[in-house]
């Protein structure tokens, strides 16, 4: 049996606490947060131990999944795997080109398994739009936003630069989605804005990029939040020389010469479903 330890104790954390704690195969040791009450509280609830540090918690375990705030995956990642353990971490593996190949390279050189977990790819919005794009003929271009208004802007380490990481380094997703379709990038080109920039702590941002795909195909990416955004958007258009899928929040579309006609989209939660 596996032992597996959870460094987070937030959304993800929680849903990978259930998904171990349903399968015979691992034991949900420990979970080490940032926060002791909560940390307590999530030890409770999901039937494991409470660790003070994840320090402790990678020596009590076979496999350490980390969940936390995204300037400390790498960290903790290299801890791990210098320790012998194997490693599940979400994405961003590392919010810095060095350290996320520094992991890869320990993790080739210790034998052991550095999974960067992307949930996007397995949801039903993306799997829907892999079973789809052979009906638009050849893709040339996608554009992908999703914009979420907060006002005011929450007091979480995902509005501070030092810790979320570039906008769309901290949500790699936006990127990834298109990677994994479209694969190698050519060149890319990027603008972002934050407003009230204090320090680190900032209350909303723009961030869109261009990404030109070796194979020809063009994508335009939109990322916002915060106190400066006032319409929330969750959209996916992808173009073809004979069609086009839409998929705007959890609904899909495929237009062609024909006309325009619903496509079937399963859960978003993916794995987790």
């Amino acid at each position: 049996m596996i032992r597996v330890g959870l460094v987070g104790t937030g959304y993800a954390a929680k849903l990978r606490a259930e998904a171990v704690n349903q399968d015979d195969r691992a034991k949900l040791v420990g979970v080490a947060g940032h926060q002791p009450d909560k940390t307590a509280e999530f030890g409770h609830t999901h039937q494991t131990q409470a660790f003070n540090a994840w320090q402790e918690l990678i020596n009590a375990v076979d496999l350490v999944i980390i969940c936390g705030v995204n300037s400390e995956h790498s960290k903790i990642a290299q801890s791990a795997l210098e320790s012998g353990r194997h490693v599940v971490v979400e994405y961003p593996l590392a919010i810095d080109l060095q350290s996320a190949q520094s992991a890869i390279e320990l993790a080739r050189s210790q034998n052991r398994l550095l999974h960067v977990e992307h949930i996007e790819i397995l949801g039903g919005v993306h799997q829907a739009f892999l079973k789809s794009l052979a009906q638009i003929g050849t893709p040339f271009y996608a554009r992908y936003i999703t914009l979420t208004p907060q006002n005011p802007a929450p007091a979480k380490w995902t509005y501070n630069t030092s810790l979320f990481g570039f906008p769309l380094v901290g949500a790699l997703s936006r990127l990834h989605r298109l990677i994994h379709v479209f694969g190698q990038v050519e060149s890319v080109s990027c603008q972002n804005r934050y407003w009230n920039l204090n320090g680190d702590r900032y209350t909303g941002c723009m961030c869109k990029a261009q990404l030109n795909f070796k194979n020809g195909v063009i994508a335009d990416v939109v990322y916002g939040k915060g106190e400066t955004i006032w319409t929330s958007e969750r959209k996916l258009e992808v173009q073809g020389d004979r069609g086009a899928l839409i998929f705007d929040g959890d609904r899909g579309v495929l237009i062609h010469s024909d006309g325009a006609s619903e496509i079937e989209v399963g859960a978003r939660r993916g794995l987790f479903t």
